[in-house]
């Protein structure tokens, strides 16, 4: 098999979920540009889900779904496979946390975090990788062929490092990174393992791809101390995670499954 060949996405039907968030769009985007069909879920467009329409009529269709209710998966499943056929890949990226500007409930000290918090981060993050699996992957299972690639975080490896926020208490503000979104990427790791072990008779291929930080425009004094923190000295751009997701996407990776790909700019190897 040629490069091109290994890496050939242009037959699959890719799922991604949070299609709406900055890396969801990117995903996309990298498997429309070659050719593969591409149904993207989360609760409300984005104007880069419509460009993507606009762009790709033929090959892209977005679709208000939740991935905390079954039902709705349930729904979008039926959708795509009316549309494009039966799903080849599903990239579960759909995630939320609590960000730096939230009520002080929110990043305050582990003693105080609200059960509400980490009811809400848990059920999107975990619970809704786990419906999605349940309902897409038993789809590629039934049609014996797919890929299922879950977006874990240097966080479900290693605590946050709280020292990057001192900056944040030296001014006077109370700010703690909080607890359940590296509980609910920790969890991924587990649950793909299980489901690679689950349907690897059913050709079915279950991996995690492990991420560092992206920029995003966050203030200089963040900036600052992260990127003297992390070894390759910068955040990573927007779009560097797209080659790992179309190796584990395509044939280049078909004996692979059960593992966790790291690409975070050296962060867990100190």
């Amino acid at each position: 098999m040629n490069v091109d060949g290994l890496f050939d996405v242009s037959g699959d039907v890719v799922l991604v979920t949070g299609v709406s968030g900055q890396l969801g769009g990117e995903y996309a985007k990298a498997f429309l540009s070659r050719n593969a069909r591409v149904f993207g879920l989360d609760l409300r467009p984005s104007a880069g889900s419509l460009a993507m329409q606009d762009e790709y009529p033929d090959n892209f269709m977005f679709c208000s779904a939740d991935v905390t209710k079954k039902a709705s998966l349930e729904q979008a499943l039926q959708d795509a496979t009316g549309r494009f056929g039966t799903p080849t890949v599903l990239i579960n990226n759909a995630a939320i946390d609590s960000p730096p500007s939230a009520p002080l409930e929110e990043n305050g000290p582990f003693e105080e975090y609200p059960e509400a918090s980490w009811d809400k981060v848990i059920d999107v993050n975990l619970k809704g990788v786990y419906l999605s699996c349940q309902v897409f992957g038993a789809a590629m299972a039934n049609a014996g062929k797919g890929s299922i690639i879950n977006v874990a975080s240097i966080y479900g490896l290693v605590s946050p490092d709280q020292s990057l926020y001192e900056y944040r208490r030296e001014r006077g503000e109370v700010f703690f990174k909080p607890v359940a979104y590296s509980a609910s990427k920790s969890g991924i790791l587990n649950l793909t393992r299980y489901l690679a072990a689950y349907w690897a008779k059913r050709n079915v291929r279950v991996n995690s791809l492990t991420i560092a930080g992206v920029f995003n425009n966050q203030e200089q004094d963040f900036l600052d101390v992260y990127c003297s923190r992390i070894p390759i000295g910068r955040m990573a751009s927007v779009d560097e995670y797209n080659g790992a997701m179309l190796f584990l996407a395509s044939p280049a990776s078909r004996y692979m499954t059960g593992s966790n790909l790291i690409i975070d700019g050296g962060w867990t190897a100190i």
